[in-house]
């Protein structure tokens, strides 16, 4: 049985979906529940009592980010519920789910998984609640935790249950809870430990040498254990399981899926709205961006599916009725990482959080000829009249491949493109991980060439962020001032969520700098916050100059709503 904080679509995209689909072709029977009344038990109970165990997640987010604004505002709408409306799921859902099902089924194992697992499987700081919280595992006793994507776990994990087998010990990409007996044996020399819980509450400022190491240990094929105190007990972390193949994740999206919401809704769901038309293509996230959860969830090393693989699935899309011929997208956590490779003999020994900062990495294999000829042969299927691209575009690597950009501006952009500069002070940008701002004026200017040549203006939706940790009023003039001399009007900026276990949290947490433990300022008030996102807002609206309007008679302008950083409608 899987317990999960959205609503049930059968698509991929959605976590509980694509598991569930993962499992029955090993030959189970799986039933989902979505949303639960997670104050009786018996709505757990409709389906009987499941023989292997109660897997639990919050959903496709984090449910404390589903909730709660960057002020600690309530939402007003949950995008992964029925008609988008808000209470349907708990804050801390993963816990209140698991304790749930030990109420419901007593004596099943509960599993955790999601992003709201992945991103608290250790001691880890809680923004919304301004505290440090132990493991997710401690505080809801649950038996196992499955962190990263899950497939190849979840299986083993299921296999051995089977089998009668209770050792779930050594199964990559999961952490387990030990026993006061188990955790009071010396720590083996291949394992790392990492400052307890309740040295971690006691003084904070561990909480960065604690992120570094954490960080440091990503790496599937050269990551070591990690093994945290909590009282008597241990939580024991097994490094992260290998990515799939490209034919594993060929057979995962082959799965047969109806790409649709569950008959028993009538009301639309927003989230399936936005993804209903899109294809994830690749998964991992090599960037390490500091205010980013992806990287710690789905891995740094990136996998793709094959071109054929993606385009059957494109057939599929415009089979389904009431398809407008539209794909909106083809991508992943970054649309023109697909066919870059990341896997090389260095790679397997590196530690590096990073393969494209401070540089781009030269064992990384760049090359846009895949991805660029995957975006043509989509738009030739019968029944496609457009191929776009909604996910990002990195853009340090699409100066690389000129070829590849110029594709994407001829045919593959809806009008706009998103892009994400983040910011253009040198050393705010430097805790970020991300490149300087010459980059954002070079893609800029390629961009523009490359619409001229295609008779086909374009603009760029560049996403800004504030109350980044070490940015202060002086480094947000820096960016108002750029956008007016560029011409540009924002009407959207993502205000900094310090999400569990990312370096941007640390920072936040120390009021240090995350590389030199420099004392840093950090805006932590709502006046402190509000000042900096009005520099941008209020301070380019009325006041564009420079470069003026794109081709085309409007400026390049954001988004209208706030955008959550290190979000991912991705699983």
């Amino acid at each position: 049985m899987i317990v999960t904080g959205d609503a049930y679509v059968d698509h991929p995209s959605f976590g509980a979906a694509l598991i569930g689909r993962v499992l029955q072709a090993d030959g189970l029977r799986v039933g989902i529940v979505a949303q639960p009344d997670w104050r009786d038990p018996q709505s757990l109970r409709a389906m009987g009592r499941p023989r292997l165990f109660v897997g639990v997640t919050a959903g496709n987010l984090d449910s404390m980010l589903a909730h709660h604004t960057a002020a600690r505002h309530r939402r007003r709408e949950d995008a992964f519920t029925e008609g988008g409306a808000i209470g349907r799921r708990p804050d801390m859902a993963s816990v209140v789910y698991a304790q749930l099902a030990r109420a419901a089924f007593p004596g099943v194992s509960v599993v955790l998984g999601g992003i709201e697992a992945s991103l608290r499987r250790v001691a880890h700081y809680d923004y919304w609640q301004d505290r440090i919280r132990p493991s997710i595992l401690a505080d809801a006793k649950a038996e196992l935790l499955v962190y990263g994507m899950g497939e190849a776990a979840i299986r083993e994990i299921a296999r051995r249950l089977a089998r009668g087998d209770s050792d779930m010990s050594g199964i990559a990409g999961t952490a387990r809870l030990l026993g006061a007996r188990e955790a009071a044996g010396p720590v083996p020399e291949d394992v790392l430990e990492l400052p307890s819980f309740e040295a971690l509450r006691d003084d904070p400022a561990l909480i960065l040498p604690l992120t570094q190491a954490v960080e440091a240990q990503q790496n599937p094929d050269c990551g070591r254990p990690l093994f945290q105190r909590h009282g008597d007990r241990a939580v024991r972390v097994e490094p992260p399981a290998p990515v799939l193949t490209t034919q594993e994740l060929d057979r995962v999206y082959g799965l047969p899926f109806t790409r649709l919401p569950h008959p028993s809704y009538s009301g639309a769901i927003p989230a399936f709205a936005m993804i209903r038309d899109s294809i994830t293509a690749l998964r991992g996230c090599p960037g390490g961006c500091a205010f980013c959860g992806l990287g710690l969830h789905q891995g740094r090393r990136l996998a793709w599916r094959s071109r054929d693989s993606v385009l059957r699935e494109v057939a599929q899309v415009a089979a389904t009725p009431g398809f407008g011929g539209t794909v909106t997208d083809i991508g992943g956590p970054t649309a023109n990482l697909y066919g870059c490779r990341n896997d090389g003999p260095s790679c397997r020994r590196c530690t590096r959080v990073s393969c494209l900062f401070p540089a781009i990495c030269g064992n990384l294999g760049i090359d846009g000829r895949a991805w660029a000829d995957l975006l043509r042969s989509a738009a030739r299927v019968p029944g496609v009249r457009h191929v776009f691209v909604g996910s990002g575009v990195r853009m340090d690597v699409a100066l690389r491949t000129p070829e590849a950009l110029r594709q994407l501006v001829r045919h593959h952009v809806s009008g706009r493109l998103k892009v994400a500069p983040e910011h253009v002070d040198p050393e705010t940008l430097r805790r970020m991980r991300k490149p300087g701002p010459q980059v954002f004026a070079q893609f800029r200017q390629a961009y523009r060439e490359a619409g001229r040549e295609a008779g086909k203006p374009r603009s760029l939706v560049p996403y800004f962020i504030s109350s980044l940790p070490g940015c202060d009023d002086a480094a947000m003039a820096k960016v108002k001032e750029f956008l007016q001399d560029q011409g540009l009007v924002l009407e959207q900026v993502q205000d900094f969520i310090p999400l569990p276990m990312t370096a941007a949290a640390a920072m936040y947490v120390t009021g240090r700098d995350y590389e030199t433990g420099r004392p840093i300022p950090v805006a932590r008030g709502a006046a402190d916050r509000r000042r900096q996102v009005q520099a941008l807002i209020g301070g380019t609206a009325s006041s564009a100059r420079g470069s003026g309007p794109a081709r085309g008679g409007r400026p390049e302008r954001g988004r209208i709503k706030p955008r959550q950083a290190g979000a991912s409608r991705r699983k």
